[in-house]
């Protein structure tokens, strides 16, 4: 017998089973029912007109899940002696009932997954079974209160219950994600399980470095250990891969030091120098410690403040000006720079001339210079007679505070000019006076008669003096020597030769242009004064008539001091032995106002010769006089070899032709 029942169906319920039929009748019929004993069912017997039956009521509810089927045995018995009975299997099939929600097989999912993972990336794949049948028990899976940015992130398969990536995961926005997830079957019953996703950290992101404060520009005097900056890392990354290094790769002097989490401090670690580096560019490089190591680097531009730490240095030890004499005032004479390291107004070089004298005046009053550009100019004309060169000091300042300053000696070296015409001592020049020497008569050929001496107060080849005789009564009868103008015999004294000889000298510089001046001197070819007309006769007009009067009051001055004369010449001799010692006779003596006031070249630097010694060698007879050359001690005078060559000639255009010296 079959009997179908839902599990669903509520106690009590009520199965009519079909009477059991027998052929007796009476009280051999069926008179009772038994049923196997069986946890769901009891029988309940009905009694009908005629017969009876029995109906199986549910005793306690139906279970699919627990049995899907019974089988219960039913006996029918009769009445009859023996009694006789007759069974019947009741087959009881459990039709389904959807009484049973999905069940999942946990209570709570736990998955790991890496962050940047692909997408499609499997997360976990949730379960959930139903004990139902048929489509009561097929399971559908979808999420249940699930976030907006989840729902981005995740899908789920709704057969499989499979979660899998769809969008970019990163561990630096969120750690974790709880999803809900609910199991449904086919008739609406579901249930709901949580599925806990930690997100892994992957090195994803580098160091990020921040300049938290920094002190720019830099003072180039700050003390080494000076904090600079403050510099915060960050790594959004998480333990390890967010633990970051700091360092300076460059050779600098600075230097990371730690602070407090994520802070360093820049300090110095040496002294700055503006005028070696003006600037630094510090790169900063920060390195995480995951694996593999990201890093990052940010570069600092630093510049260096200047401080009026240098003074003006010149770009010589000292500087030498060169000018010629008769310079033109305002005339630059050199440049003089200096050179200030620092910046702007600490390198801004300003030059001025430091107060002193020369020769006993202002210096200011020789020389200025140029506050801007360093130029000295002359502020007046030099004269090299006067002074030869002297020195100055120049300032150079800067700008800065407090100023700094140095000092530069400045020589000024005057050179000569040949602005000067020789001066003759002796002979007086032509126009002052005429002067006279007596040459003897048995005089020989190359004997010294006179000497023209002269000096020039220039210097060098502008005071080398040549010495010329331009015109003579007989020229072939004295020469001159060219740079001693020592006039001597050039061959013996003959009776036919005149007494009275008239030379006109020049002295000529070694200048360009040269210059030159000359002398008149009258020799007398006689071995006494006795025998020389009056020398009134001789003159020939006013200018001759006064010389022969001075040239008698000399001889006899000469004579009367005489010997007072030849005392301070001995004392000369041994006490200023530098000093020219001329020695003549009343005719040839030299008095100082011939010296002029500004000559003071007697070493060598000019043509008066301190080492000629002249003697005077007098003879028996009266009044003569023989003027010797004893001796030269310097080599200084010019070389008859190396001298200009000149002739009488050279002068013409300059003199012109004399008139010839009238007899007397």
């Amino acid at each position: 017998m079959l009997n179908k029942n839902y599990e669903s169906t509520d106690k009590g319920a009520r199965y009519r089973i079909n009477a059991a039929h027998d052929a007796d009748i009476g009280q051999n019929a069926v008179q009772s029912y038994n049923l196997q004993q069986n946890p769901n069912f009891v029988l309940n017997v009905q009694t009908s007109p005629g017969r009876k039956y029995g109906e199986l009521v549910l005793d306690k509810e139906l279970d699919r899940e627990e049995q899907q089927e019974l089988r219960i045995i039913l006996t029918a018995v009769d009445g009859g002696s023996p009694p006789r009975s007759g069974t019947v299997v009741i087959h009881v099939t459990v039709l389904d009932a959807n009484d049973n929600a999905p069940v999942f097989t946990e209570s709570v999912y736990s998955a790991r997954l890496p962050e940047n993972s692909a997408l499609k990336t499997p997360v976990i794949t949730v379960s959930a079974s139903d004990k139902d049948e048929g489509i009561n028990g097929e399971v559908t899976y979808e999420f249940s209160r699930l976030s907006d940015k989840s729902q981005s992130l995740f899908s789920l398969d709704s057969k499989t219950g499979e979660i899998t990536v769809t969008g970019k995961i990163d561990y630096e926005d969120r750690t974790r994600y709880e999803i809900f997830v609910e199991a449904k079957d086919g008739y609406g019953l579901s249930s709901e399980t949580k599925v806990i996703i930690d997100i892994l950290d992957v090195n994803d992101n580098r160091p990020d470095i921040d300049i938290t404060s920094l002190s720019n520009p830099i003072p180039e005097n700050v003390i080494p250990g000076t904090e600079v900056g403050i510099i915060n890392v960050q790594d959004r990354d998480s333990h390890n891969n967010g633990q970051v290094s700091c360092s300076i790769q460059q050779n600098v002097p600075f230097k990371l030091v730690p602070s407090i989490k994520n802070y360093y401090s820049l300090v110095t670690t040496g002294q700055l120098d503006r005028e070696l580096v003006s600037g630094y560019n510090i790169t900063i490089i920060a390195t995480d410690e995951g694996s593999p190591p990201l890093s990052s680097s940010k570069t600092i531009q630093l510049s260096v403040a200047d401080i009026n730490d240098n003074p003006p240095v010149f770009e010589e030890q000292s500087y030498s000006a060169y000018v010629s004499e008769n310079n033109k005032p305002g005339s630059s004479l050199c440049t003089v720079s200096a050179r200030d390291p620092d910046w702007r107004q600490n390198g801004t070089v300003i030059y001025s001339l430091l107060p002193g004298e020369v020769n006993g005046a202002s210096v200011s009053s020789y020389l200025s210079v140029n506050g801007d550009t360093g130029v000295i100019h002359a502020v007046r004309s030099f004269d090299y007679e006067q002074f030869r060169s002297f020195k100055v000091q120049v300032m150079a300042r800067d700008n800065g505070s407090p100023l700094l300053s140095s000092n530069v000696t400045v020589s000024v070296f005057i050179s000569d000019v040949n602005d000067n015409s020789p001066q003759i001592l002796y002979p007086a020049p032509e126009g002052s006076s005429f002067m006279t020497e007596l040459v003897p008569k048995a005089a020989h050929g190359g004997s010294l008669v006179s000497k023209v001496i002269a000096v020039d107060a220039d210097s060098g080849q502008n005071a080398w003096l040549s010495y010329y005789i331009v015109k003579a009564t007989d020229p072939g009868l004295f020469s001159i020597d060219l740079h001693s103008g020592e006039i001597r015999t050039q061959r013996d004294i003959s009776e036919s030769d005149s007494m009275k000889q008239n030379l006109i000298v020049a002295v000529k510089d070694n200048g360009q242009p040269s210059l030159s001046a000359t002398c008149s001197m009258l020799l007398l070819i006689s071995d006494n004064l006795a025998e020389v007309p009056e020398l009134k006769d001789i003159s020939f007009d006013e200018k001759n008539s006064k010389l022969t009067s001075y040239l008698i009051i000399a001889l006899v001055s000469v004579s009367t001091f005489f010997l007072t004369f030849i005392i301070i010449i001995l004392g000369v001799r041994f006490c200023r032995r530098r000093k020219p010692r001329l020695l003549f006779d009343g005719a040839v003596a030299i008095p100082g106002a011939y010296l002029p006031p500004n000559y003071a070249d007697v070493d060598g630097t000019g043509t008066l010769r301190s080492t000629y010694n002249y003697d005077a060698y007098l003879t028996t007879g009266s009044r003569t006089s023989d003027f010797k050359f004893v001796s030269s001690y310097n080599d200084n005078t010019l070389p008859a070899d190396q001298t200009l060559k000149k002739s009488p000639s050279d002068f013409a255009d300059v003199f012109g032709e004399l008139d010839s010296v009238p007899e007397v």
